[in-house]
């Protein structure tokens, strides 16, 4: 501290200085001007400084590191380690992260594994405890967190927050269980993550009586000002198959301070081609989003709704994160500086992600018995039948009733549009398979299968062929987990393995977005529609927290009703 003082005082040299840099001021929302001194990880002033090293800024602007308020990075398909590699170079340097996808599959043992591996990154990741393991009680996940287990692990070291609680009926029926969790964060004062889409009036109030801080599920404009003008903050999102940036249209002056960037499921591929945060912020800017107020947003914005105290500004002590891009309408960023230390240039890690931390007990995990063709027959006994539909860009799917043809026992779905889809659990070997029919997505001639099936991560299958759909799931078990397509036409198996709960690779970044991208152009040239994320729009069909029809292991739920319902109408 005392150096600190005596350096922003001017009688030592800063350690790192940022010379005549152009910088946002998100606490008043200006661009102002002026050298950024540095002494260790903090910032020590702002004016007219001299540094032992120093980096030249006048042909560039400087931002405070970007904060993404709520991220799973199993969703990356990547390691934490190389999940950092993509982003940190975008300007990234803290991840409020929620390993609920591995934690569904492995336990406890899965948010360690995050937790650890993160440690060999310049990137903080702060651990959300997942909330909800599973998601409904109504599936069969690889593990599961009740009220004892959250009260159990919340004050482990690395964690943080309790994640987004999904069981939003749950909270407002005052479910027993549900009470056990939201009262163990509130002892350990830990931060809460909500979960609540078209939640609205006296069901609101209920579940934020809960004392949950946040929501990254608003959907209309009438949504986002209840929500903001009854204390929650709003994640303005950017994901690869889930997206809202449109909700920025809602900012304004009055109420910018409770609005934050999130990108919550991004893949790699998209993470490579298109960006992060950074991706967000220009596309903010280039709608029309004023640059500073978009900065906060992605900063100091996040650092407030979560606590996270002297960080999320350029500011004397505020922790020394920092972006130095070529401009408030690209964002490219030039330098990222972590802890007061340049940890990548020109787009680039300066890091070392070879040391990787791979436990065997995130390992091996698809447990199924080989199935066959007859596992995927639908013997209907009605000509109608509901249908699922997913809309372009979301996750909230529709049910319209179709005619259907009946044949042999079967459903035939060959030259139609619709496809059958499936979801085998697999984790526990009980031999589920829940069934149903859904309508538009495209894929003809084949099969396509994924260990990514949010939020059990059993195995989700869609296709119109029942042999295709055998081999594909068969396929998944041979390689521990991963992205699967099967060409009835050619004979054709092309796979990507995902070797780590089935839902993240070993791999570098590098192959895996390269072979990632492949995959996903040969399902679009199989049919599938180019508006759907191929694979991970696919993996949202079983997420029964976002209505309406989802189709889990267990059976075809509607989510309104949170029931099951049959197929036949």
């Amino acid at each position: 501290m005392e150096k600190c003082i005596r350096a922003a005082r001017g009688e030592i040299k800063a350690e790192l200085v940022l010379k005549n840099a152009s910088y946002a001021d998100v606490f008043t929302g200006k661009i102002r001007k002026a050298d950024i001194a540095i002494v260790g990880d903090k910032i020590v002033g702002t004016g007219n400084y001299s540094g032992e090293e120093e980096i030249d800024c006048s042909s560039f602007t400087v931002v405070p590191g970007y904060i993404d308020g709520h991220v799973h990075i199993e969703s990356s398909q990547l390691s934490p380690e190389e999940f950092a590699s993509l982003i940190v170079p975008r300007g990234t340097t803290t991840i409020i992260a929620d390993p609920h996808e591995i934690t569904n599959v492995c336990g406890m043992a899965g948010c360690e594994y995050i937790a650890k591996a993160s440690e060999n990154v310049p990137l903080d990741v702060k651990i959300q405890l997942p909330s909800c393991v599973p998601a409904t009680p109504f599936e069969t996940s690889g593990a599961v967190l009740n009220g004892k287990d959250i009260e159990k692990n919340i004050n482990n070291s690395y964690v943080f927050g309790l994640g987004e609680f999904m069981n939003y009926p749950g909270v407002i029926n005052c479910d027993a269980d549900v009470m056990q969790k939201l009262k163990a964060a509130h002892a350990a004062g830990k931060v809460i993550d909500g979960h609540a889409p078209a939640v609205y009036g006296s069901e609101l109030n209920a579940y934020l009586c809960g004392g949950i801080s946040t929501d990254h599920e608003c959907v209309t404009p009438e949504e986002i000002e209840e929500k903001i003008s009854k204390g929650m903050y709003v994640h303005i999102r950017h994901g690869s198959s889930t997206q809202n940036l449109s909700n920025a249209k809602c900012i304004t002056p009055a109420n910018m301070r409770r609005f934050i960037l999130c990108t919550d499921d991004r893949h790699a591929a998209d993470l490579k081609e298109k960006g992060h945060l950074d991706d967000a912020l220009r596309r903010l800017v280039a709608d029309g989003l004023e640059p500073v107020t978009a900065v906060a947003c992605a900063t100091l914005n996040c650092a407030e709704c979560y606590g996270l105290k002297y960080r999320g500004a350029i500011a004397p002590f505020y922790l020394a994160d920092l972006v130095v891009v070529n401009n408030l309408k690209d964002f490219d960023a030039e330098y990222v500086i972590k802890n007061g230390r340049v940890v990548a240039k020109g787009g680039k890690a300066l890091f070392d992600t070879s040391k990787r931390h791979l436990p065997e007990n995130v390992l091996n995990t698809v447990h199924v018995r080989e199935l066959k063709a007859e596992d995927f027959v639908m013997n209907l006994k009605s000509d109608r039948a509901k249908v699922m539909t997913i809309e372009p860009g979301g996750v909230v799917t529709g049910c319209e009733v179709e005619n259907v043809k009946r044949l042999g026992g079967d459903v035939q779905v060959k030259g139609t549009e619709l496809l059958k889809i499936a979801v085998v659990e697999r984790h526990k070997m009980t031999g589920n398979i829940g069934r149903a029919l859904f309508k538009g997505y495209g894929l003809k001639g084949g099969a396509m299968g994924i260990t990514i099936a949010h939020d059990s991560h059993n195995i989700i299958l869609l296709g119109d062929d029942n042999a295709a759909m055998a081999k594909a799931a068969n396929t998944l078990k041979d390689i521990g987990g991963g992205m699967v397509l099967v060409n009835s036409v050619s004979g054709e198996v092309d796979y990507l393995t995902l070797d780590i709960g089935g839902l993240m690779s070993s791999r570098d970044a590098e192959s895996l977005q390269r072979d990632s991208r492949a995959l996903i152009e040969k399902a679009h040239a199989m049919g599938v529609k180019r508006e759907y994320e191929a694979f991970m729009s696919l993996a949202f069909l079983s997420l029964a927290v976002i209505p309406r029809l989802k189709i889990l292991d267990t059976g075809l739920f509607d989510v309104e009703k949170f029931a099951f319902t049959d197929v036949e109408v």
